[in-house]
């Protein structure tokens, strides 16, 4: 079977968000789907169809302020899609979108309408995990 990759991002919270309605937009992007919503122009992966198989989304209290904690975890992943997934997400947040909106744009195959998408910064790869230990 093939690795799978965590990715992370930290993101420190400047407005207040509600996390659980972020939760519930993220729950319509888990599975197999076409993501060319959330993929990036200059994207050079042969396919948008990829398998995500978890999107959480967490508050955390830090001495530094609150911040908002996205695992995401697949195969593989499009340039950009978890940048444009926390953009989008940001926006049910922040009540600027509800969450079915982003099943509407997941399915819209559109770039257009994708939320913005987040910086960078916060952005790292947690892991890639086997099946077996390649090493053992």
């Amino acid at each position: 079977a093939p690795a799978t990759h965590q990715a992370g991002l930290v993101w420190q919270v400047k407005q207040p968000l509600d996390v659980d309605a972020m939760q519930a937009g993220a729950d319509h992007l888990t599975g197999r789907h076409d993501f060319t919503t959330f993929r990036s122009s200059i994207c050079q992966a042969d396919s948008p169809v990829k398998t995500l198989d978890e999107l959480r989304v967490e508050a955390v209290d830090t001495l530094a302020g609150p911040e908002v904690h996205f695992h995401v975890r697949a195969r593989s992943f499009l340039h950009n899609q978890v940048r444009s997934f926390v953009g989008t997400l940001e926006r049910v947040g922040a009540g600027a979108w509800d969450p079915s909106d982003v099943k509407a744009a997941l399915e819209a195959c559109d770039r257009a309408a994708c939320g913005p998408v987040s910086p960078p910064q916060g952005l790292y790869l947690a892991g890639v995990g086997y099946p077996e230990d390649p090493f053992a």
